[in-house]
């Protein structure tokens, strides 16, 4: 029988953290490693509502990381460890002991994996900040565009998880190639400004090879092709088009009735494209999301319904693959990418808010009398307010 993951085996430590830090132990959880996450055992802990699915697949502990014996405990369980993740600011981990100088040198083959939005060093390491402001520093927001050319933030998809908890994840898996080649561990230090920054490549591509106007709104994918956009359809729905290539943009203009009146404009031709945006976006406003989406059905026009989260389970492409899973009432991803080998199992839900497996010490060399006084004392278990 295939084992569930090809990080069986793997043994990860994930201490707190929110968004990009967690993601990345999703990842690396879904993937079949065991994660045991650690939270605050005084004081609240993470905002379970919020982070309940990207919390899932691990086993939780509150420890008091201000406690030299939770510290101790944290040390054990990193003893036993093959990844630690932490997604503090720099220095913190050093000042309670637990900083990859003490880790590693207890346990050399350790990947110690840092999650920052700035990294461990620079004039911005110190100071606080969120996906947007990552995102902005390092480029990237600069070119997005909305319809009145503010530059508007892609949720906090494109920092926080494609630039830092992705990022992260890639980076410990290959430290693990090293260390399980090599016996040596080491620090992985992944920044979410630098993994946006990563994201850029095409774009300063294309801007080296004259290809990219400094204009936002004016450029291929910043809303001013027309044939890589949003339309809204006569039921205030929404259609996305990508017709890039000219063979799909030939079958876009068949599908818009439009070929007489535009297929001798050529394509690439910029002086033409708000013209041509205005035509579209009229056309498209004439019918209705499922007749369009009847119109396009098994074209390549790379046109498609722009899908509710809310109502992705009804696709059917996405319920075919079972993209994303309902369980136990949650919505939710299901496990990505696909394994012949060692195909993915659904992760457990994520721990119950508060909750804290004491058990699990035991297999890190404390006695039963051990965790009952670090529990008596408050060092470990949950506290009320978390």
């Amino acid at each position: 029988m295939p084992s569930a993951g090809p990080l069986t085996g793997v043994r990860v430590l994930e201490v707190g953290g929110i968004g990009p830090g967690p993601f990345a132990g999703l990842l690396l959880a879904d993937l079949g490693a065991t994660v045991i996450r650690i939270e605050r055992a005084r004081g609240a802990g993470t905002d379970s509502a919020s982070h309940r699915i990207l919390l899932r697949g691990r086993r939780q502990l509150a420890v008091d990381l201000k406690d030299p014996r939770g510290q101790d405990v944290i040390l054990r369980i990193a003893d036993a460890s093959d990844v630690l993740i932490e997604g503090f600011r720099p220095g913190v981990m050093e000042r309670l002991g637990l900083g990859p100088d003490t880790v590693l040198t207890r346990n050399p083959r350790l990947v110690y994996g840092r999650m920052t939005g700035w990294g461990q060093d620079g004039p911005l390491a110190g100071s606080a900040g969120h996906d947007i402001n990552y995102i902005a520093v390092a480029g990237a927001l600069q070119p997005i565009a909305a319809p009145d050319l503010t530059p508007v933030a892609p949720l906090n998809m494109l920092g926080d998880f494609g630039g830092g908890g992705m990022l992260l994840a890639a980076g410990i898996l290959a430290a693990l190639v090293h260390a399980r080649a090599t016996g040596q561990g080491q620090v992985v230090d992944a920044a979410i400004v630098d993994g946006t920054a990563l994201l850029t490549a095409m774009l300063h591509s294309m801007r080296a090879g004259g290809r990219w106007s400094a204009a936002r709104g004016q450029n291929i994918f910043d809303g001013g092709a027309p044939f890589y956009g949003v339309y809204q359809t006569a039921d205030d729905c929404w259609l996305a088009v990508g017709a890039i290539e000219p063979q799909f943009y030939a079958a876009l203009l068949h599908g818009l009735g439009l070929t007489e009146e535009l297929a001798s404009l050529p394509q690439h031709d910029r002086r033409h494209w708000p013209a041509t945006k205005e035509r579209f976006a009229a056309v498209i406003a004439g019918r209705t999301l499922e007749e369009w989406t009847a119109v396009f059905d098994g074209t390549d026009a790379c046109v498609t319904e722009v899908v509710d989260p809310a109502a992705v389970t009804e696709h059917p492409h996405l319920a075919k693959r079972r993209t994303y899973i309902a369980d136990d009432g949650l919505l939710q991803p299901a496990p990505a990418p696909r394994f012949s080998a060692t195909p993915l199992a659904m992760p457990a839900p994520a721990p119950e808010p508060g909750s804290s497996e004491i058990g699990l010490l035991t297999a890190f060399g404390l006695s039963d009398d051990d965790i009952q006084e670090l529990v008596a004392d408050g060092v470990v278990g949950a506290s009320p307010e978390m």
